[in-house]
């Protein structure tokens, strides 16, 4: 199984963007979880919050992919990943993706069975979808 993890600068919107992955994915046991904010209830990124999180959605899974939000967050999820050991890193794949169409995309494609490189993927692929064609 792979896991998705949502970082984002507000610990509501992360948590947010973990529920309607969630659900989007059928409820499906797909480990997703959402980690945002400086840690002290602003807003923010904490590497140590990403490093944590990651560590422990790594014990619990195959591999996961990282669905940050913008700018320090995604510097805060590449620092993390480069504190996990070597293993554990090549495990870990941050998705150049938009965050909450990325995040659902990819619980998706996990409930579904995919390895790392295809929820990965389909997580990228998620930044060609159109919302208007007018």
């Amino acid at each position: 199984m792979i896991g998705v993890l949502v970082v984002s600068h507000s610990e509501d919107a992360a948590k947010g963007i973990r529920d309607i992955a969630v659900k989007m994915s059928g409820g499906a046991q797909v480990l997703i979880s959402g980690v945002g904010g400086d840690g002290a209830g602003g807003l923010g990124v904490s590497v140590s919050g990403i490093f944590d999180a990651l560590r422990d959605m790594l014990s619990k899974t195959d591999g996961v992919v990282i669905v940050p939000d913008m700018g320090s967050s995604i510097l805060s999820s590449r620092a993390a990943v480069a504190m996990l050991d070597p293993a554990d890193a090549a495990r870990s794949i941050i998705a150049d993706a938009p965050v909450l169409e990325g995040a659902m995309m990819a619980a998706v494609e996990a409930s579904i069975g995919s390895d790392l490189a295809a929820v990965a993927k389909c997580a990228i692929e998620a930044r060609n979808l159109r919302k208007n064609d007018h």
